[in-house]
């Protein structure tokens, strides 16, 4: 239990999870793992961190970033704690090699994760894009992601999510 989260294995409550999500869990047999049910619309870091006693060092943020370079796109994920910044501008466009980097467009970053916005979690993403995870988020022992869904949220050992199918730790901090 993390704040005043009532947890559950995620692989018991795959209801709570986005369908990538609930499919990345079950492949990966990822046991440490934990899923809580919330309100929805609370799914917003502040509101969420306020409603559950969840300090913001132990929540995380997974942005979607679009990187582009002549008329090539590369789409990302980064994920960093509440109470850091992305270098979306520095950092994480010098990694993607693009010219011009950005959030992607929320209708897109649905699209292509297959998950709610406000709920975009690292857990179950394309697999062909790059995880870019920050060194605070690798390093925390428990931390609250998304589960994919506005509803829920996932708690995880940090370096769980350093050790993602091509997960890069660093420091994304601007």
């Amino acid at each position: 239990m993390l704040g005043s989260l009532l947890t559950s294995p995620a692989l018991d409550r795959t209801d709570l999870l986005a369908a990538p999500v609930a499919s990345a869990v079950a492949a990966l047999a990822l046991a440490d793992v934990h899923v809580a049910e919330i309100d929805p619309a609370l799914a917003d870091t502040a509101a969420f961190c306020a409603r559950y006693d969840v300090a913001l060092d132990v929540s995380a943020n997974c942005v979607v970033v679009a990187g582009r370079r002549g008329g090539e796109t590369t789409l990302a994920a980064c994920v960093v704690l509440a109470t850091t910044r992305a270098d979306v501008n520095g950092v994480v466009r010098r990694l993607l090699d693009a010219r011009k980097a950005s959030f992607a467009p929320m209708d897109q970053a649905v699209a292509e994760t297959g998950m709610e916005y406000g709920g975009i979690t690292p857990i179950g993403l394309p697999a062909d894009w790059p995880l870019l995870v920050d060194e605070a988020v690798a390093a925390t022992g428990l931390v609250v992601i998304g589960s994919g869904l506005r509803r829920s949220k996932l708690v995880v050992p940090g370096r769980l999510l350093a050790g993602l199918p091509g997960a890069q730790v660093l420091s994304l901090a601007a």
